[in-house]
């Protein structure tokens, strides 16, 4: 019986440090519209970003090809991007995920 307990324990507990090493970034579905906030977090490998709103929500943005990023009216590479960047973005919700139409840097 002790080692029955044992193993469920270590089972338990190594589950739960992958799920917390796998974790950590935590983002909302919201309903499609225009939300401001600060970029958190710029993955250029997956040309995502993550967006804090000014509402405290966590926006996690995959950019598509169709993804109008701009500044000054200008169009821009994603490569400007970069932590605590101000930042307007017009989304669409599609299922469980938020697609970016646009993203406007604000500074």
């Amino acid at each position: 019986m002790n080692k029955q307990l044992l193993k469920i324990t270590a089972l338990t507990f190594s589950l739960l440090f992958v799920l917390v090493s796998c974790g950590g970034s935590h983002s909302d579905v919201v309903e499609s519209g225009t939300y401001s906030g600060t970029i958190e977090k710029v993955n250029p490998d997956e040309v995502e970003i993550y967006v804090k709103t000014d509402d405290n929500k966590t926006l996690e943005l995959y950019f598509t090809d169709d993804t109008q990023l701009m500044k000054g009216g200008e169009s821009v590479d994603f490569s400007v991007l970069s932590e605590g960047t101000n930042v307007t973005v017009d989304v669409e919700k599609q299922g469980q995920k938020v697609v970016p139409l646009s993203v406007t840097i604000t500074e």
